[in-house]
């Protein structure tokens, strides 16, 4: 006789509305329930993810509004991703992103140097011959992977740059920042360990370069002003590994993955391509208008300090809140009716919140600009266009918003 499963565990329906569905981005379908959330419950709580419950702020006004009140909502206590760290089985690795005030603004200062105005000056003519060699080795109407031979490439050689990286290693750097971004495999216990393992490799190599800077002059590397730093210098084994992690995520999978994005969306919308391909005069613009529609960080994650109120919902202490830059730079009450689309001349495209806001907003973001201006002058000198021949395979995350490979070939226009 057949018995029932009284042990059955009961089956949690999905929530339509739960956009931290990593399947939501690999099949490049999470922007009809964005849309949804926009119009009607811009602040709206999940009750059952993979990553817990969470509140999703997914328009424009309430992110900004929480990333100006960095007491309240807070980047330290539950860390910057939805997903949580678990102090029985994970090895904290703290990073100035995600630290608050103060010893956020004394980390962030100690490695700002490396990005400003001068520092940019210096590095640019570097950055150009280096984006016109890759472009030069491209074959012509010869079907590539455009994300592998041209978008890891350039970000990875610029890492090896401003790490003063061994350059016969630096696609470990890549690989190092595919396994650091991916929240998903906290989800498998095997990965996670795998990763865990792979920030420790890492760490014992950058450890290295450390040790061979310690006592020299300083240089205008990364490890060399960390060293010459006040609020860097004394960090231990896992806050100096947490902020390699940072400065390499943040320079390799966000500029890599808007290279990317510029090739792919500029061949979804071809008039607005003939457009730049006329006027490259818009270059500037179109930078900030890819950023914007591409969006290479999806979310960062803040949890309450204390109840609060936010566009009348009512936050406890303690809840964690999703802020929905890709949504954000969607929404039509900022950026018009067309804000699905690039268009190369919007004329508000630098609002976009795909590098933050507030004292978090990303620290290198005049270098990712810079490189991928470049990238896109280099490529109209040449009267370059990529065409997109098959559809590219996305990275499956709710964090990192990018692609794995896309096949392209390039011809004159």
């Amino acid at each position: 006789m057949a018995t029932l499963a009284h042990d059955a565990q009961p089956q949690i329906e999905i929530d339509p509305l739960d956009v931290s569905r990593a399947e939501l981005y690999a099949e490049d379908r999470w922007q009809a329930p964005f849309a949804q959330l926009r119009a009607d419950s811009p602040v709206h709580r999940v009750e059952h993810s993979d990553f817990g419950a969470y509140w999703s702020v997914s328009s424009y006004k309430p992110i900004v509004e929480v990333e100006s009140l960095p007491e309240l909502y807070s980047s330290e206590v539950g860390g910057i991703t939805l997903a949580d760290f678990l102090p029985e089985n994970d090895v904290r690795m703290p990073m100035f992103i995600a630290r608050d005030r103060p010893v956020h603004t004394g980390q962030r200062r100690s490695v700002s140097p490396a990005f400003t105005p001068s520092e940019m000056t210096r590095m640019s003519d570097d950055i150009r011959g280096r984006t016109a060699d890759i472009l030069d080795s491209l074959d012509w109407n010869k079907e590539f992977d455009w994300v592998d031979t041209v978008s890891i490439e350039l970000t990875t050689q610029m890492l090896a740059i401003l790490f003063d990286f061994p350059w016969e290693d630096r696609r470990k750097l890549t690989f190092w920042s595919d396994w650091a971004g991916d929240i998903e495999l906290i989800k498998d216990e095997p990965s996670r360990l795998k990763r865990l393992e792979y920030m420790y490799e890492c760490g014992t190599y950058f450890q290295n370069l450390w040790n061979q800077k310690v006592d020299k002059p300083q240089t205008p590397d990364l490890i060399s002003m960390m060293i010459h730093s006040d609020a860097m210098s004394q960090m231990d084994q896992f806050e100096f590994i947490g902020n390699l992690i940072l400065l390499i995520v943040g320079g390799n999978d966000t500029t890599r993955n808007t290279m990317s994005g510029l090739a792919y969306g500029l061949d979804q919308f071809p008039d607005e391509r003939a457009k730049l391909e006329a006027n490259p005069a818009l270059i500037p613009n179109t930078v900030s208008e890819i950023i914007r529609w591409q969006t290479p960080l999806s979310h960062m994650r803040r949890t309450a300090t204390q109840d609060t109120e936010l566009h009348g919902q009512q936050i406890k202490e303690g809840d964690k809140l999703a802020l929905w830059y890709i949504s954000a730079n969607r929404d039509r009450s900022v950026f018009g009716d067309d804000a699905d689309k690039i268009v190369v001349d919007r004329a508000n495209a630098r609002r976009h919140l795909a590098f933050g806001h507030g004292i978090h907003r990303c620290v290198g973001a005049r270098l990712a600009e810079m490189q991928i201006a470049i990238l896109l002058e280099e490529m109209a000198k040449r009267r370059m266009r990529v065409n997109v021949t098959g559809e590219p395979t996305r990275v499956a995350a709710c964090f990192v918003h990018g692609y794995r490979s896309m096949p392209v070939e390039i011809s004159k226009y």
